[in-house]
């Protein structure tokens, strides 16, 4: 079941393929628009002011990871990318330039509900148990308002990068597997070929300026995982 008056956003040229899903997330009590056209995007999230946007990578006009890198600043939201073609590189970009996930056309619909679903109470979930606030030196993670704020400045993360960055600080000086990343973020078994988690951890460094090459803040500890070192911040 939805969150009441979820609005989702479909950028899609397709005009069958929008207009049938379109029909299948309404059918599940979802609000959902199309926008056929890249070089209406930002207007028109702007405009609807979507709580999720499924974006196609193949669009007329602006292309799918152009938009989704101009418009991740300002839209919180969690974005899924759709592509046609099972290409890493689409994948991969598609994740470093702010998308929380992804899935390869044709796709059945119950398999799009399914990672709506996931991505939705992924960012409505917020740990009651603990603090909402966590806080290491020039690192501050407020996960209610979902606000990080590193060296006095707010940074501008994906959802699912916010994800993986507080389950990591939650564990700090312990290590967590892959296996462990992927399954908390995306809700699902980890597949052994996925490689979002070393994307967003990559993206992770690049914001806080950990050294790829000796990264010192968020360690690769190799043959087991991640390490959030909470005295390198």
């Amino acid at each position: 079941m939805p969150l009441q008056n979820t609005k989702i956003l479909l950028i899609e040229d397709d005009q069958k393929l929008a207009v049938l899903t379109q029909q299948y997330l309404q059918d599940a009590e979802f609000d959902c628009e199309i926008e056929a056209n890249g070089n209406n995007a930002q207007n028109r999230v702007n405009k609807y002011q979507p709580d999720l946007i499924i974006l196609d990578v193949m669009l007329p006009g602006k292309d799918g990871l152009t938009i989704c890198k101009e418009i991740r600043p300002e839209f919180s939201g969690p974005i899924l990318m759709l592509t046609a073609r099972n290409e890493d590189i689409d994948q991969v970009l598609g994740l470093e330039f702010g998308a929380d996930d992804y899935v390869v056309k044709p796709v059945e619909p119950r398999v799009l509900l399914a990672r709506i679903n996931a991505l939705l109470r992924r960012v409505a979930g917020v740990p009651k148990e603990t603090s909402n606030r966590l806080e290491f030196g020039q690192l501050e993670i407020d996960r209610q308002s979902r606000k990080v704020i590193f060296d006095n400045s707010v940074i501008s993360i994906s959802s699912h990068e916010f994800e993986l960055l507080c389950f990591l600080a939650e564990n700090a000086g312990n290590i967590l597997s892959r296996d462990q990343l992927f399954t908390r973020l995306y809700n699902r078994p980890y597949d052994g070929i996925d490689r979002s988690i070393d994307v967003r951890i990559s993206q992770l460094r690049k914001i806080f300026g950990d050294n790829p090459e000796d990264p010192f803040r968020i360690k690769t500890i190799w043959g087991k995982g991640y390490l959030f070192v909470p005295d390198a911040w």
